[in-house]
């Protein structure tokens, strides 16, 4: 059966450039330069930070390609999942903060 996300099609990945080379190259020389190594941050830390927004963005070639990068990087399933709910609750703080502007319209409505 056949899914609108199929995970074969994650690696195609690199295709993406196939009808606009030259920004694809820039994009994979930033994101290589930004995830591929250790800096102020460890790529196990990155790679972690990449699972959670994976999730909060509901990329599933995302959690896939991280899902794998945290575990080759040394991180724990428990450390995975922490970062997940980390994401989860920034969501929910997201949505809840937002509701100061509903508020606020209620007070110029109601007052």
């Amino acid at each position: 059966m056949s899914h609108y996300y199929e995970s074969d099609d994650l690696k195609k990945f690199g295709d993406i450039g196939r009808h606009g080379k030259a920004l694809a190259d820039q994009f994979f020389k930033y994101y290589g330069q930004v995830t591929g190594s250790d800096g102020a941050l460890s790529k196990r830390e990155k790679a972690l930070i990449a699972l959670a927004i994976s999730h909060a963005q509901k990329c599933p070639y995302c959690i896939d390609a991280y899902t794998t990068g945290c575990l080759e990087a040394g991180a724990s399933p428990e450390q995975m999942m922490e970062a997940v709910h980390v994401a989860a609750a920034m969501q929910a703080g997201i949505t809840l903060v937002h509701s100061v502007q509903m508020q606020n319209q209620l007070d110029r409505l109601i007052l």
